[in-house]
């Protein structure tokens, strides 16, 4: 996992609001006994957040472009000895 910003954090945040009753809602199948239908809810909430996290998306391209640009340009002290 890479460190993560405020505007990362508030996505994360974001997908979980939808992915946890998803992920809840397979549990209670689970309980009640409907196992393929609570493990392909819980597969589902589990999929929402690895996506979120691992998925690079349009709006992800110019962040980490400027961010590699930001990196070769401007050493740090410690970058240069």
């Amino acid at each position: 996992m890479s460190k993560r910003g405020i505007l990362g954090t508030l996505q994360l945040a974001a997908t979980l609001v939808f992915a946890l009753p998803v992920g809840l809602l397979g549990v209670q199948f689970l309980a009640n006994g409907e196992v393929l239908l609570g493990g392909g809810f819980v597969a589902v909430a589990v999929l929402m957040v690895v996506l979120e996290e691992y998925l690079t998306t349009p709006t992800d391209v110019p962040g980490a472009v400027a961010e590699k640009t930001v990196g070769k340009v401007a050493k740090t002290p410690d970058d240069e000895e």
